[in-house]
């Protein structure tokens, strides 16, 4: 049975269809042809590399990035099949990089997992390559054929003896298909580290090649998700030591899932489906958060610190200032939509609920302080959510006019479309009278913010809505915020934070920034949050006005007309007077905002908790290391 398990050969190999669409319509299959999809086919050819090393067959992965943009991946697992395919009379190799749909993962004992799941991979890869070559090591022989568009333009041959085995692809992008050939190291670095983590023990080696200097990065964590937890915790101060880690191997799942408790206020859960990250959780992480909130009531109940009539600790006061990373792989798993974003299998739910519940269980009867502190940290969460949720009453409208009486003077725009509605967070009152004057009142609203807000990185909920600008901001808002949060209800698509620009204001900006990303997440990802430029400089010349936005700008001009002509230092914004700052910051003919995208949640995650976390030696290291890139400070 074991020998019929771990066959792999070309009766594996199952063809599906043929591969005419590809090269007309790309999108379809690798999602763009920008730097997204262009990244995309080193990935779908890397999965095929950790497809083997789940199943147990490959160790070591290389990624090499040649100048001129072809690209190698190079693995020691069990090679691509050779043999002539029993349907298609072609060598097995040749029928993955030339057929849609062809693969070991749809059925037999090639694969028990598979990451790779629609066999589309390396086919697509090969017909969106201006060239691409494939070696095989296996059955005692090195074998090589090439491709171009798609097409062999060689019989597969036989080049040489090994007895190693194992895959070399390597191929360039067509420049006809993507807009750039210019992959990201760290796009590629950031994938490659997160693979490592999740496959205990593979050693990942990327290599950049392009540049005078190589750069190399070789990634392998003997601790796989429990060093991912250690490092996503590295700059916060735990409250258990080690993280727990629970692993249950069954017949068609193998779960992994390892957490650990901060000090902190914010929960970071990212699950996993096949190596997959699973950016909308779905029921592994559903099935994991339901175990967990179970568990926690039962050992709180049973030990006494919950009485007969107190109420249930939730879900949110138990995942405070948790950090877990859910790590599931199994046979067939079901993706809703196109991303592989949300994980469906229904049966998932009960076995990771079941599987966790019953470690976690365990873990608490032979851990008391441990579970103490967990239960304790959970039961002041559930107090200052109860103050919060009274707090948050006061910033509920009853209806859309009672914005008179809010403290923060929201001076709102006359249209209801939020579509078409903007707010502008104003650092000052002297600022946010000159805007309320210059603005567009139509589609235009302002709202003059008092002072720094708190810094809710080091503040529970409670704290953070007895905060009268951040109960202002929310009531302006119109979502609501934590459990009440909708998205749907925001009064305005284009929230513009608009500070001075000096020392002062990046601080306020960043502060409002941590705001957002902590507990209105959903308006940064929707592409609701921006960031207004202030022009920095005024210069007069032949009786009229112009500003420039950079260093740079400026230093153009006075080339171009001598340095003759007076110039302002623009600090705040109350230094223009209503016209000038529509003319120059709010007038969408000629204004420059920048949107703020989140691009990488954990990098983001990471860098809030350097900046504006409790620890003080992360923030100086952050400091002294990137203190040479500081162009502007003002003293």
């Amino acid at each position: 049975m074991d020998e019929m398990r771990n066959l792999y050969d070309e009766h594996q190999i199952q063809v599906l269809e043929g591969l005419e669409a590809v090269r007309r319509r790309p999108g379809m299959y690798i999602g763009s042809t920008g730097p997204r999809g262009l990244h995309h086919l080193i990935f779908e050819v890397m999965d095929n590399s950790i497809d083997e090393a789940m199943a147990g067959y490959c160790s070591n992965i290389e990624v090499t990035l040649h100048p001129g943009n072809s690209v190698t991946v190079v693995d020691d697992g069990r090679g691509i099949p050779v043999r002539e395919h029993p349907q298609v009379k072609r060598p097995a190799v040749e029928v993955v990089l030339t057929l849609l749909h062809a693969g070991g993962k749809f059925g037999g004992e090639g694969y028990k997992v598979a990451g790779g799941l629609h066999g589309v991979g390396l086919s697509v890869v090969n017909a969106l390559s201006d060239w691409l070559e494939v070696e095989v090591k296996r059955d005692k022989g090195v074998y090589f054929q090439r491709y171009e568009r798609g097409k062999p333009v060689m019989d597969l041959k036989k080049k040489g003896t090994s007895n190693r085995t194992g895959t070399k692809i390597t191929f360039l992008p067509d420049a006809g298909i993507f807009d750039t050939l210019d992959f990201e190291f760290d796009i590629l670095a950031k994938r490659f580290q997160e693979v490592a983590y999740l496959n205990k023990g593979v050693k990942i080696t990327l290599r950049d090649l392009r540049s005078e200097e190589p750069i190399q990065k070789v990634y392998r964590f003997e601790g796989g998700i429990v060093s991912f937890v250690q490092h996503l915790n590295r700059n916060k101060d735990v409250i258990i030591k080690k993280p727990i880690y629970i692993a249950e191997a069954g017949e068609n799942t193998d779960l992994e899932i390892a957490m650990q408790y901060n000090n902190g206020y914010s929960e970071l859960i990212y699950s996993f489906a096949n190596n997959i990250h699973t950016h909308e959780g779905g029921t592994h992480e559903l099935g994991f958060k339901n175990g967990l909130t179970r568990v926690v009531n039962d050992y709180a109940r049973q030990k006494g610190i919950l009485k007969d009539n107190d109420a249930n600790l939730s879900g949110d006061d138990i995942r405070e200032g948790l950090t877990a990373i859910i790590s599931i792989k199994l046979k067939d798993p079901q993706f809703e939509g196109q991303t592989k974003t949300k994980l469906g299998n229904s049966e998932i739910r009960g076995i990771v609920e079941g599987i966790l519940f019953e470690e976690m269980q365990s873990f608490l009867e032979k851990n008391p302080p441990l579970a103490r502190k967990i239960v304790d940290k959970s039961i002041r969460s559930f107090r200052a959510r109860e103050a919060a949720r009274k707090a948050r009453e006061l910033t509920r409208r009853k209806n859309a006019l009672e914005v008179s009486a809010l403290p923060g003077k929201l001076a709102d725009c006359t249209t209801k479309d939020p579509g078409l509605s903007e707010l502008y967070l104003v650092e000052g009152d002297s600022a946010g009278g000159s805007a309320k004057q210059g603005r567009e009142r139509i589609f235009q609203a302002i709202l003059p913010l008092r002072g720094k807000i708190i810094n809710v990185e080091k503040a529970r909920i409670d704290k953070i809505l007895a905060n009268e600008e951040i109960r202002t901001m929310i009531t302006a808002l119109g979502t609501g915020i934590g459990d009440d949060f909708d998205i749907s209800k925001a009064r305005y698509h284009k929230i513009i934070i608009m500070t001075d620009a000096d020392v002062d204001g990046s601080h306020i900006r960043t502060l409002l920034l941590t705001f957002f990303f902590r507990y209105m997440r959903p308006l940064v990802e929707a592409g609701y949050i921006y960031i207004a430029q202030p022009p920095l400089y005024k210069v007069k010349k032949d009786k009229k006005d112009h500003y420039f936005y950079t260093e740079r700008q400026l230093e153009d001009f006075f080339r171009r007309n001598g340095r003759g002509s007076p110039l302002q230092r623009y600090k705040g914004l109350g230094e223009m007077n209503p016209e000038q700052l529509w003319e120059t910051t709010m007038d969408p003919e000629k204004r420059t905002i920048l949107q703020v995208k989140l691009e990488d949640s954990l990098l983001a995650d990471s860098i809030f908790t350097t900046l504006m976390g409790e620890k003080v030696e992360p923030r100086k290291e952050f400091i002294e290391q990137h203190a040479h890139l500081v162009k502007n400070l003002d003293i």
